[in-house]
């Protein structure tokens, strides 16, 4: 049966579990070497994945690229309005032909409906790379690079301030998989859609944690081990004014950031927007991990396309 990834659901915790350790692993041995070496076993020699962006994109263009380059790999990247898909061609058709052409295939799109058309139609792996519910490859990043500081995932405390965007609902998910969490700062009017709120906190039920949303950032970050923003102004949304000023208390500073623990970490998806979603001494300072945490969509995304071919368990 054909593994997609679409959210860290399709692989549940044991999954994503697997997926993390086998990134830490793969990262540690990786040290010191070239970054287009690929890895001792080599074990997507062979392998061809396409990626199609309909979307902007730096991080996940690549370092999958990157990805399938250290795994032994080959990919091939088009941009929708280049294809026929952007010409009238239907996603289904794109998936059947594509199918027949390479082993795995990567989709960065606005509609989540698009995805699910593109896996529901593919005879190959189709592997979410952002659409506008949910960014589960950017979760991974963020879950690898807490464990990396030596945090363990179950019981902690993420502070979420600003929009109930997909980024957000992916975090959401992972807190109901691996036990931890969440508190969302935001206004009125920008929550998270509920439905990933309540999922995750079904399958919390019976523990200490619980995804939450607060009015107040300070409650927010209280006594928080992450805090985490994204932009307020998403991709394809004109900028908007009245949504900025809704949002300007929600902006991680110096002040907001000490409320929650001594050693909490900070972490940003990027793009970052200095001086509106965060100050430049938050994301430029000591408790930012943005830049290892931008590293390690690479490393993540080495083991989502091993677990998508079936050789992560």
């Amino acid at each position: 049966m054909t593994r997609h990834f679409l959210d860290l659901s399709s692989a549940g915790a044991d999954g994503v579990a697997a997926m993390l350790a086998d990134a830490l692993d793969r990262k540690e041995v990786r040290a010191g070497w070239p970054k287009g070496r690929a890895d001792a076993d080599a074990p997507l020699a062979g392998h061809t994945l396409a990626m199609i962006f309909e979307k902007s994109s730096t991080r996940t263009r690549v370092s999958f690229d990157m990805a399938m380059r250290q795994l032994g790999g080959t990919t091939i990247v088009m941009d929708a309005g280049s294809m026929q898909l952007g010409r009238g061609e239907t996603v289904a058709d794109t998936a059947r032909v594509l199918s027949r052409y390479v082993d795995a295939i990567m989709l960065r799109t606005d509609d989540p409906a698009k995805l699910e058309e593109m896996a529901a139609h593919s005879s190959v792996p189709v592997i979410n790379g952002l659409t506008d519910a949910s960014h589960p490859c950017q979760t991974l990043a963020d879950l690898l690079t807490v464990i990396e500081r030596g945090i363990a995932l179950p019981g902690t405390k993420w502070a979420w301030l600003g929009d109930g965007n997909n980024v957000l609902h992916s975090i959401v998910e992972a807190a109901g998989l691996m036990k931890f969490s969440v508190a969302i700062g935001c206004p009125k009017d920008y929550d998270p859609d509920p439905r990933w709120v309540d999922e995750a906190n079904v399958r919390l039920a019976g523990t200490n944690a619980r995804v939450t949303i607060e009015r107040d950032p300070a409650r927010a970050v209280a006594d928080a081990d992450l805090v985490v923003t994204d932009t307020w102004i998403s991709m394809g949304q004109d900028h908007a004014e009245a949504k900025l000023a809704a949002m300007m208390s929600y902006q991680v500073g110096g002040s907001l950031m000490a409320r929650a623990k001594a050693g909490a970490t900070f972490l940003h998806c990027l793009p970052a927007h200095r001086g509106e979603e965060v100050t430049a001494d938050v994301i430029d300072g000591p408790k930012s991990a943005i830049w290892d945490e931008a590293e390690n969509r690479l490393h993540a995304q080495k083991s989502v396309l091993l677990w998508a071919f079936g050789m992560l368990s």
